[in-house]
């Protein structure tokens, strides 16, 4: 832990900071640049970096910020804002709850009426991480012990009283001076030792730097026996090093059994333990999804474009007719009918198998690449054999599709006996119907079961054929729901077999074929490992070594900082 007294907000702090004695641990000193240079007084941009580091070897580390003075009026061309400026600089380094505030106050001031006084106090209120060094006691003496004792001010760390140094006296000089200052000046005899002298203040920053340290330790601790624990865990996991064919095999097989496993769960039953966060490695129920959506693509009433009532198929038992029994339903015109609805849905199958083959094959390959992640060399293979495997039943699923729309439209038949008793359902109408065509006195509106409401009267010229229409838009309408159940049933079972074949037979051997070839060149890869593994390995062999080796010093550090806060 790195302790932060954040120094004060007036210029006296460089005056401060040049007596501390050589005994103080190590000084990080960093000075904001301040608006104006002193030399010059010329104006220059306000900067938030440290401009000035001091650093002592084998000692603790302990970071001083010189804050740069508030300056309330812009002078020698600084900027308006120079108040904002400096503010937003020392609220930066004042405001985090590690940094101790050292705030200097002049003696010859009224202290609840400093500026910096105010600005702590906006982030420390109680005043727990603020330290106050009190200049130019020999100024103003009268009144000190008063201010220091009476703490108007809730200076949470206490005050320590200092005398600056004056002109070019050296420091044993001024550290002479300050003693005999506070020894022989009747109004600064009563002030306990503990709160004077440049040597006191020094003490007390080294015991909140020990102290502040104390306290973190045992999380320190933790924090490192937690890194120590992630990155064993994380070197173990890395594969083995491969030396010859056999541990490569070995290997590789490993990797194939494991993303073979995997997408059984998620591919054939539905277990997503592995992924539960990520809905896209979801297969089983996006597989769904998307057979719902092809499902509502179908029309589940049979498609009706006609304006007029069986107009349609009146049109084509005209085509159809032929030197025949009169009143006899031809077979021509219902496949005619049949070919023509059937054309206007062959596409949603064809989409379907190419959306899910699609999702197959993001899921597969991301399996397999983080089944395969500590062979990089491999995995622009694997991720080619994937996709090979994966167009491989693509194609095989469009042929299938292809021959069931081809085999819809070269055949009409069903053993399902709700063909028939459905039809015979719906041309009990028939009879209603024959009667208003014939009897033309009778209204020209007729409700039909499965219809409803139609008009006929436009229908009385055409007479018996108007019929035979009839009893082909009934047939037509039954048959259009089994034809459509079968194409949704039968994708069904198309999908849920080929991506279970997949996983259990295609997949493996697609890859072997791809990776492992006649030569065993796919073998011979996984033996040279990747620059980025063996760098991975010898950067979590470092970490884990930098981690263990202050295990050794621990104990004794443990017991060393508390002693030392305690001094």
């Amino acid at each position: 832990m790195t302790l932060s007294p954040t120094s004060p907000f007036s210029s006296s702090s460089t005056r401060v900071r040049s007596s501390l004695p050589r005994s103080l641990p190590s000084l990080t000193t960093l000075t904001p640049q301040p608006p104006t240079s002193r030399a010059t007084e010329k104006a220059s941009p306000t900067s938030l970096s440290p401009s000035y580091i001091v650093k002592k070897k084998g000692v603790p580390d302990l970071t001083m910020v010189d804050l740069p003075g508030i300056t309330r009026v812009p002078v020698h061309g600084q900027p308006e804002n120079i108040y904002e400026q400096i503010s937003d600089i020392i609220m930066k380094y004042i405001t985090p709850k590690e940094s101790i505030i050292l705030n200097v106050l002049s003696a010859t001031v009224d202290f609840p009426t400093c500026e910096s006084i105010r600005m702590s106090q906006c982030v420390d209120k109680p005043g727990q991480r603020t330290l106050a060094v009190v200049t130019k006691v020999d100024k103003a003496p009268e009144g000190l012990l008063e201010k220091v004792t009476s703490d108007d001010v809730n200076i949470g760390l206490g005050y320590v009283c200092v005398r600056n140094r004056v002109g070019n006296e050296t420091y044993e000089e001024a550290r002479a001076e300050e003693k005999r200052l506070f020894r022989e000046n009747p109004l600064l005899l009563a002030m306990e030792k503990s709160i004077v002298g440049v040597d006191m203040l020094a003490h007390k920053l080294t015991q909140i730097q020990a102290t502040g340290i104390s306290k973190c330790l045992p999380e320190i601790q933790r924090k490192i026996n937690r890194k120590l624990d992630r990155y064993t865990a994380e070197l173990n996991q890395m594969p083995e090093i491969l030396s010859t064919l056999a541990d490569a095999l070995r290997a590789f097989m490993r990797i194939l059994s494991a993303a073979k496993e995997s997408l059984r769960k998620l591919l054939i039953r539905g277990d997503f333990e592995e992924f539960p966060e990520d809905l896209d490695f979801h297969a089983t129920t996006r597989v769904f999804n998307m057979h719902e959506k092809y499902s509502q693509q179908l029309p589940s009433q049979y498609p009706i474009f006609e304006e007029e009532f069986l107009m349609e198929e009146i049109g084509v038992l005209e085509e159809n007719t032929s030197i025949c029994l009169p009143n006899f339903l031809g077979r021509s015109a219902f496949q005619a009918i049949l070919k023509k609805k059937l054309k206007l849905v062959a596409d949603a199958p064809r989409d379907h198998v190419i959306d899910v083959w699609r999702y197959i094959e993001d899921v597969v390959t991301r399996v397999l690449l983080l089944h395969s992640v500590n062979f990089p060399q491999l995995q622009s293979s694997i991720r080619a054999a994937a996709h090979n495997v994966i167009d491989k039943m693509r194609k095989r699923s469009l042929h299938t599709v292809k021959e069931i729309i081809e085999m819809e439209m070269a055949a009409d038949y069903t053993s399902n006996p709700y063909y028939t008793m459905r039809w015979n359902e719906l041309m009990k109408g028939q009879g209603a119907f024959k009667e208003s065509i014939d009897d033309h006195t009778k209204p020209t509106t007729l409700e039909l079961d499965g219809i409803g409401i139609v008009e006929v009267g436009h229908l009385r010229c055409y007479g018996d054929m108007a019929v035979m229409a009839f009893d082909l838009r009934m047939r037509m309408m039954v048959y259009w729901n089994i034809v459509m159940l079968r194409l949704i049933d039968g994708m069904a079972l198309h999908v849920v077999f080929n991506i279970k074949r997949l996983v259990e037979d295609e997949m493996e051997e697609e890859i072997a074929k791809n990776l492992v070839g006649e030569d065993m060149t796919g073998l011979g890869k996984m033996m040279e490992e990747s620059t980025s593994i063996a760098a991975r390995r010898v950067r979590l062999k470092t970490s884990i070594k930098l981690l263990k080796d202050p295990s050794k010093y621990w104990p004794r550090f443990v017991t060393a900082v508390p002693a030392l806060s305690n001094k």
